[in-house]
């Protein structure tokens, strides 16, 4: 079994991990961005693939990474781990159903609530006190988790029908452009900005450029909040106007 997973701030690849770790087994972990990820999958039948949920959705880099590789998932048993701070309804299920068109049996789905990566919005921020309980929990819910799939009891978050009717209502359907297209709306102080390059080398998407030692952006970002989140001057800015935290799940652990 291999784990292989998106992860824009740490979150889900934490809770990837530390899934794989507890199941005590000798699988190794991949980023859906690292260059030998498709060559595991293909070389693996049992795959443990985890995923942030964003407006009760599949990220847009994850959707085309599971649409684009259509024909390496027949066959494929997988498990699927969802993170989200609040609500996502279905967001296991969201892959799920791909994962089934695409031929793969899906042997369950694990829900797990996380700190919030967002941190230009206000009113979705906790205390580091709050953030560090909501990582224990779901280290707590993993471990409970493992002990139900080592007896090939498969949990069943966001799989169900009504799971996709709470997904769907509860969010999808009204936020369905967010994670249906990619987003231009990144802002950058310009003020704050040193051009160090860092948010260059670490965008999923190659989305930033150094262009006569100043940061652009184009049109293709997927709201990982990466670069939000390791910008040292705090000059980034993508649904908020303000820089009100930096996610980094160190702060929690």
């Amino acid at each position: 079994m291999i784990c292989v997973y998106f992860s824009g701030t740490g979150n889900t690849k934490h809770c990837a991990k530390y899934l794989l770790h507890q199941l005590d087994c000798n699988g190794s972990s991949y980023s859906i961005e690292d260059k030998t990820a498709l060559y595991n999958i293909k070389n693996n039948k049992e795959i443990i693939f985890a995923y942030p949920v964003y407006y009760s959705d599949l990220p847009k880099i994850v959707r085309d990474f599971i649409n684009d590789n259509f024909s390496i998932w027949k066959g494929k048993k997988i498990f699927i781990i969802a993170t989200m701070r609040l609500f996502s309804g279905d967001g296991a299920g969201c892959a799920a159903r791909l994962f089934k068109k695409y031929g793969a049996e899906v042997l369950g789905g694990l829900h797990i609530k996380m700190p919030d990566c967002i941190g230009d919005v206000k009113v979705l921020k906790k205390s580091l006190q709050n953030n560090r309980k909501v990582v224990k929990k779901a280290n707590e819910k993993i471990d409970k988790a493992v002990k139900k799939i080592q007896l090939n009891k498969y949990p069943k978050s966001g799989l169900s029908f009504a799971c996709r009717l709470a997904g769907l209502f509860g969010q999808r359907l009204y936020f369905r452009k967010k994670t249906k297209y990619y987003y231009s709306g990144i802002t950058i102080d310009y003020s704050k900005c040193i051009a160090c390059g860092l948010c260059v080398s670490i965008c999923p998407m190659l989305n930033i450029r150094l262009n006569d030692n100043k940061i652009v952006f184009n049109d293709k970002c997927t709201m990982c909040y990466r670069c939000f989140s390791k910008c040292p001057k705090q000059a980034i800015t993508i649904i908020g106007k303000k820089v009100y935290e930096q996610c980094r799940i160190e702060k929690y652990e």
